[in-house]
């Protein structure tokens, strides 16, 4: 049981949660004209599972890097992370390709259920579609390093982590519950977006040298350390200036700021990334924006439940 924790990479999970929170918590800020209690515009069994949903995705994505990384020999004596369980011996790749597909079932099943939620036995369309993104969502997880076409091995590993933790999973998650989709929210769902590659592009910053050697074409080794540092910055920064720019848009109120706490360990990390002159020493830098961004989707969503709070007041 430790080695399949250790599989799992507990420390990526609450990053992979933090636009299911967001848009989870956008629905229950800003409900419909006609809706101005908290059960009529929340399901906390919808919110459920789509995190139970969510983090499978993810715990199938570190399965499927440790197996696909692990077949190809990526990892080996060269790479600075923690050691992989297929790396180190620890799991077979018969166990881990059995537990892939086990774990591929078990998020079909819970996004099933999840569309079920959200749409009964009605809206077709809208089902259908959903559960497509499910399929897509969970082949994508697999594909980044496993088999012959791995598209991590080609540098659009940033490309389905913008697209799956950051738009999917803020505006996916926010229709399941208002049916609608609200263009301001394209804001936070591209910060969390950013943040999320942020934290792959911090792993590929690290792991430059070996996944250059093995063959890894990540864009940290198609653009080179310093580009991918200059990338760094712009992702770090804009996803601030976008959150600033939805609060602005959304008329927070002075109080509702509180999210900005969240920026001060992003600004330091910032300074750490510009100072470092070795890669190895990013690692424990990945934790510290996977946490920060957990943590700005924990502010952000507090201050969106104070917005609903004083409209329940107004309207009392």
């Amino acid at each position: 049981m430790k080695h399949w924790i250790e599989a799992a990479r507990l420390r990526t999970l609450p990053l992979s949660v933090s636009g299911i929170i967001v848009g989870s918590m956008y629905a229950l800020a800003n409900p419909t004209e006609d809706v101005l209690t908290p059960t009529e515009v929340f399901n906390w069994k919808l919110f459920a599972f789509a995190i139970l949903t969510t983090l499978g995705l993810q715990i199938l994505s570190n399965f499927a890097n440790d197996y696909g990384d692990g077949m190809k020999g990526t990892d080996n004596e060269d790479r600075v992370g923690p050691k992989r369980t297929i790396q180190s011996g620890v799991i077979t790749p018969r166990a881990m390709k059995r537990a892939i597909i086990l774990t591929s079932g078990l998020i079909l099943l819970s996004a099933i259920y999840l569309i079920y939620l959200a749409f009964g036995a009605h809206n077709l369309g809208y089902s259908l579609f959903y559960l497509v993104l499910g399929i897509l969502a969970i082949a994508s997880a697999i594909r980044y390093t496993v088999g012959n076409s791995a598209y991590g091995y080609r540098g659009y590993g940033d490309l389905f982590v913008f697209v799956f933790f950051g738009l999917v999973s803020t505006l996916g998650v926010n229709f399941l519950y208002s049916k609608q989709l609200d263009a301001v929210l394209i804001l936070p769902a591209t910060a969390i977006g950013f943040l999320s590659v942020a934290v792959l592009n911090l792993n590929n910053m690290r792991d430059e040298a070996s996944d250059r050697k093995s063959g890894k074409n990540t864009l940290v080794v198609k653009m080179g350390i310093e580009n991918a540092k200059k990338y760094h910055y712009f992702l770090i920064v804009g996803a601030m200036v976008l959150v600033l720019i939805f609060a602005l848009l959304s008329h927070f109120h002075f109080d509702q700021y509180l999210f900005l706490i969240a920026y001060l360990p992003l600004v330091k990390h910032l300074i750490t990334v510009h100072k470092n002159q070795n890669n190895k020493l990013l690692d424990p830098e990945l934790k510290k924006v996977a946490l920060s961004t957990f943590g700005l989707s924990i502010l952000l969503a507090l201050c969106m439940i104070f917005f609903f709070s004083d409209l329940i007041v107004n309207n009392s």
